[in-house]
């Protein structure tokens, strides 16, 4: 039986996208050859790349006259380095939300000053801070737009003079908001869009004159957009499962439909936390996440307990980082209801029975 994978990533993918991803393992559009052999110049390939580069864009409303789009490679984890590389000249901004905050501010200081403008770290990460002021006007300005290890989520975004920058690896795609706000977004595959092995970039098209020294090519933005993506070989598979996502999310109503059922799947699960005795919820109310719940056993001593009656369930990928403990179940686009649904009565269940 599958399993309710609620693992915060690698992470779930719509059935779909399974089925069509595996197929082309053993052959791609009856081309006689698999997806993973053909030349990345061939036609079908160039197709694949093309297309998943304009239904980022169609999909988050933004102008391919403006904003180009880039499927990379090295994790969200090279961007952090990447984006200061590139355009950290004197100083940049940076709101620390958590631990992949603290990671894109320690590779940033190694090509300029880093301003921490604002810090939820006294609380464990659990809030978003809110009332900050950005002094003098860096270069830019970086956020983590949800934060998978401890449940919090920007619910309305810093505005600012300086060019916006933001990790959006495990909430692209979720909800509707106003991407032309950002000068540069970025996302690894694995959490909310495809299969691990390449990221996505969305970047204004006048940002990359704005490169603020010489880069290797691998690290440059801009030689990246002048070979269309394909300055080397791309993980051919990982951007082709990002093509079908896309075009799964597109079939299925797109961003505003997406959100409408990530509210309804969130809401069922932090109702439940908050009514059951037996629970309590870690991140700060008005900043939960609507892609990773995090909560806690009000009593420690029923842990085995409740993890026994979790696998029961087929309930995997549940345990909570060791930052936080506890549990933190991830409901990315592709969880469906039903899985939800499975946790909620398990918590009810297990109620009943301390």
């Amino acid at each position: 039986m599958k399993k309710h994978n609620f693992s915060a990533g690698p992470s779930i993918l719509a059935n779909e996208v399974f089925e069509k991803a595996s197929l082309s393992v053993k052959e791609l559009n009856n081309s006689g050859l698999s997806l993973i052999e053909i030349s990345h110049r061939s036609k079908d390939f160039v197709k694949i790349m093309e297309e998943a580069r304009q239904l980022s864009l169609e999909l988050l409303n933004l102008n391919s006259d403006d904003f180009t789009s880039l499927f990379l490679q090295g994790g969200a984890s090279t961007q952090f380095l990447m984006i200061a590389y590139n355009f950290l000249k004197n100083k940049a901004g940076y709101i620390n939300t958590g631990a992949w905050s603290v990671k894109a501010m320690k590779e940033a200081k190694l090509f300029g000053s880093v301003d921490e403008i604002a810090s939820s770290q006294d609380k464990n990460f659990n809030y978003i801070p809110k009332d900050y002021k950005i002094d003098g006007s860096p270069d830019y300005l970086h956020i983590t737009s949800n934060n998978t290890i401890f449940g919090t989520q920007f619910h309305s975004f810093p505005v600012t003079d300086s060019d916006l920058f933001a990790d959006m690896s495990s909430d692209i795609f979720c909800r509707n908001i106003d991407y032309s706000k950002f000068s540069l977004i970025y996302a690894g595959a694995q959490k909310n869009l495809g299969a691990a092995g390449t990221t996505l970039v969305v970047i204004k098209k006048n940002l990359l004159e704005k490169i603020c020294r010489e880069v290797p090519s691998m690290l440059n933005y801009k030689i990246h957009f002048e070979k269309d993506s394909m300055f080397n070989t791309p993980p051919v598979f990982a951007v082709y499962t990002c093509l079908l996502s896309l075009r799964w999310l597109l079939e299925n109503g797109g961003i505003d439909e997406i959100e409408k059922k990530n509210n309804l799947k969130s809401k069922l699960l932090y109702d439940e936390i908050d009514r059951n005795s037996q629970f309590k919820g870690f991140a700060n109310i008005d900043d939960r996440s609507i892609m990773n719940a995090t909560f806690n056993l009000v009593n420690d001593s029923n842990k085995d307990l409740f993890e026994k009656m979790a696998s029961e369930q087929n309930i995997s990928g549940i345990n909570g980082h060791r930052s936080v403990g506890g549990y933190r179940a991830s409901i990315y686009n592709a969880m469906p209801y039903e899985s939800i649904d499975v946790l909620v009565q398990l918590m009810k269940k297990f109620e009943n029975i301390v």
